[in-house]
């Protein structure tokens, strides 16, 4: 994936380093975070990535492990309420705030760093056999019940708004509010500024 992709992430990471990381990201990304082994056990947004990668690696392997696949990532979303198809990439350090009723369909691609709220759909408009899920640049963070769908790119390092609607490309460094989703460049400011805006809930900027 272009947009979504990184030379890091292009380099091979084990499981357990995978899985480390993105105990790292819910630090970083969530105030109420406590110790690893405690966010271990009570995130579903965690349970449900970590479900994902395993699915994601079978789905990948083609064959009779693609049904198996399907099932795990039933039994995911039974389990926390977040629906991950197999076929979808996802990149690092990817973590998912509350996570209920979140649903990422099968040709999505997410880059490094990205963060979903609760209610967040990447879905499809199309029922042809093609690439029909949206792709996320590097660190993109979508606020609470946003809709992002069809084929269409959010640039990197953009924010998505509380239950804006996206049916078309939008630029890098965006915050991206309204229905339908309109993007507004994000003023310059020190690496450090930027870091807290896109990691704050971004429905204080609707």
């Amino acid at each position: 994936m272009s947009n979504a992709s990184s030379d890091e992430a292009a380099r091979p990471a084990g499981f357990t380093r995978i899985l480390r990381e993105d105990l790292a990201a819910a630090r970083a990304h969530d105030p109420a975070a406590r110790g690893d082994l405690e966010n271990a056990v009570v995130y579903s947004g965690l349970h449900a990535i970590w479900l994902h990668r395993l699915s994601h690696r079978m789905w990948q392997s083609g064959g009779a492990l693609r049904p198996a696949a399907r099932i795990l990532s039933q039994f995911g979303r039974f389990l926390t309420g977040i629906e991950i198809h197999p076929g979808a990439s996802i990149g690092r350090r990817f973590f998912i705030d509350h996570g209920m009723g979140v649903v990422i369909g099968e040709t999505a691609e997410i880059g490094d760093d990205c963060m979903l709220y609760h209610g967040v759909t990447l879905g499809g408009v199309s029922l042809k056999q093609t690439k029909r899920h949206p792709t996320l640049g590097n660190r993109v963070t979508v606020g609470a019940g946003a809709k992002i769908l069809g084929p269409v790119t959010v640039g990197e390092d953009s924010a998505v708004g509380a239950n804006a609607v996206i049916t078309k490309d939008m630029p890098a460094r965006s915050i991206i509010t309204g229905v339908p989703g309109k993007a507004r460049p994000v003023k310059e400011a020190e690496p450090e500024e930027l870091s807290e805006t896109f990691y704050v809930d971004p429905a204080i900027y609707i």
